[in-house]
């Protein structure tokens, strides 16, 4: 079989990655209906179908998801070096893609990515802010940020915060108003700013524990949202109970805005890593990015001695 054009593969990654070819096309400055076209000659090249195609969605067949899984992350080596060619010696150049969630943009992301931008002027930053869990290899990301029970084991992880716990917590008004819960039980009886991560998604139930047992309430109220500021705000407002990582409220806690409850049940957690595949070919510019990391995370540790 003769090689397989890399534009025509880069071509099918972007729209198997973006699940549109309109989006696809606008990244990549061609029309979609070339785009169509090319990855319609990709496949009867591979002889398999890549994409099932409807009116409104792209998916991925097996044969899809296992090619951009595969190629995706060596393509994007490819173009990287291409664009380092030009680069003067000792320069980093070239770009990084980060999947993190919106609790870590105030309280790590936007610290690592000033010291980063200054260092390396020339480097290109795309940050993708969401709470649903990514595949980091299919989407073309370098790399993610989450807690670190929802990392895989075969990741490279880089702790970039200490430990934490998340937190039920309640404006003053809101408690004498309707009281304070004393067990996780009470939650139900209680009005709770509900979590979706993602449109399709269930509600989140608040996760809590003491000792080894745990309970996973599903809570009720009459506000669900992704966007922790928007909770954090009707929380103060005294609409309603708030779950939230207990670092995102410090500042409304001191205040005394907010107060902790059922302060005996809240769960710990790791705390933020930074991750990426064992098996990826790691570029200069995330190279230098992962360095950054590291160095502010040694830093955080030692001012928290």
């Amino acid at each position: 079989m003769a090689l397989t054009p890399l534009n025509a593969l880069n071509a099918f990654i972007a729209v198997a990655r973006r699940r549109s070819f309109a989006a696809a096309a606008r990244d990549l400055g061609v029309s979609t209906s070339a785009l169509s076209q090319s990855v319609r000659q990709l496949e009867v090249r591979l002889g398999v179908t890549l994409l099932t195609r409807t009116s409104r969605t792209v998916a991925l067949t097996d044969a899809g998801q296992r090619l951009v899984e595969n190629a995706g992350p060596a393509v994007d080596q490819a173009l990287e070096s291409l664009k380092t060619v030009s680069a003067r010696p000792g320069e980093v150049t070239g770009r990084v893609r980060l999947s993190v969630p919106t609790p870590s943009v105030a309280l790590v992301v936007a610290r690592l990515l000033s010291r980063f931008i200054e260092r390396y002027p020339k480097v290109e930053v795309e940050v993708q802010a969401e709470n649903r869990f990514v595949n980091i290899v299919a989407e073309g990301f370098d790399a993610g940020i989450r807690l670190s029970e929802a990392i895989e084991r075969d990741m490279v992880q880089v702790r970039l915060t200490d430990a934490g716990r998340f937190v039920v917590a309640a404006a003053p008004s809101y408690l004498s108003r309707r009281g304070i819960p004393e067990k996780p039980q009470d939650l139900l009886q209680h009005d709770c700013l509900c979590i979706r991560a993602s449109p399709s998604g269930a509600r989140y139930a608040w996760e809590l524990e003491r000792g080894r047992k745990t309970w996973r309430v599903p809570v009720q109220g009459t506000v669900t949202t992704n966007d922790p500021d928007l909770m954090r705000l009707l929380a103060v407002a005294g609409v309603g109970l708030l779950y939230a990582f207990e670092p995102q409220i410090a500042d409304e806690l001191r205040r005394g805005s907010l107060r902790i409850v059922l302060e005996q049940y809240a769960a710990a957690v790791p705390g933020f890593f930074l991750y990426f595949p064992s098996r990826a070919q790691v570029s200069p510019a995330f190279r230098a990015f992962v360095d950054v990391a590291r160095e502010l995370a040694t830093e955080s540790k030692q001012r928290s001695r």
